[in-house]
């Protein structure tokens, strides 16, 4: 059974609060309203006011001491909302020839406006992609999204070679630097050493060096069962 698409009827802020609830929960966990207050850049108060809207349009469960989560319905929304969004991203780059770290603002301005029609063949001329430019899996028709086993990057140990699988960022400024360093996905590289004291990791990227801070590496993720070692 074909997976139905995003509800054009649901206003544009409701359309971001569902896409928000399932990105800070994994796309079942319970979320904070501080955390969704956080991502949106919204008050407290206005978040409370519109997940109280969202439990009574039965899209969210929610309660103030429990946090709010997806109901089916809702989580059905905004898979489609996903798929939208990855979908116009990688026709961006694909076949308009923009730079991956410039194409997720314009994407979120179109992903409200596109109609099914439309998606549908621009998801066609990419190629029907699985995965967008930043390694995220798209959602298929159907709303089936693949598991990953996934780790963050500043979790590896030293001596461990993986791959890099996805780009966690919205900031187009640090998605720019890491495709200048190489840290794309599918990109191979070896954490040469970890320095806690000094909060600092030595990686390896196709023969290149490159020391950063922890805090730069945030939002990069790689295969958790990629455990290769060469010291």
């Amino acid at each position: 059974m074909t997976m139905p698409h995003a509800t054009l009827a649901l206003s544009r802020s409701r359309q971001d609060y569902l896409k928000a609830l399932f990105a800070l929960g994994d796309g079942n966990a319970r979320v904070t309203t501080s955390q969704v207050s956080q991502r949106l850049g919204v008050s407290a108060p206005s978040v409370t006011k519109m997940l109280t809207r969202l439990a009574a349009e039965g899209l969210v469960l929610h309660s103030p001491r429990a946090g709010a989560r997806l109901t089916a319905s809702g989580r059905r929304e905004a898979i489609a909302l996903i798929r939208r969004h990855r979908i116009l991203e990688t026709f961006m780059v694909r076949v308009l020839g923009l730079d991956w770290a410039d194409v997720h603002d314009d994407a979120e301005v179109l992903e409200h406006h596109v109609s099914d029609r439309v998606l549908e063949a621009l998801d066609r001329i990419s190629g029907h992609p699985t995965e967008d430019p930043h390694g995220h899996a798209i959602p298929d028709r159907k709303g089936r999204i693949p598991h990953r086993d996934l780790r963050p990057l500043v979790d590896v140990p030293t001596g461990e070679r993986v791959t890099v699988r996805e780009i966690r960022d919205r900031d187009g400024r640090r998605l720019g630097r890491w495709k200048q360093a190489g840290l794309v996905p599918g990109a191979r590289l070896r954490v040469k050493a970890v320095r806690p004291l000094d909060d600092v990791i030595e990686l390896e990227i196709d023969g290149r060096a490159l020391v950063t801070g922890r805090a730069a590496l945030e939002g990069v993720m790689v295969d958790r069962n990629a455990r290769n070692r060469n010291g």
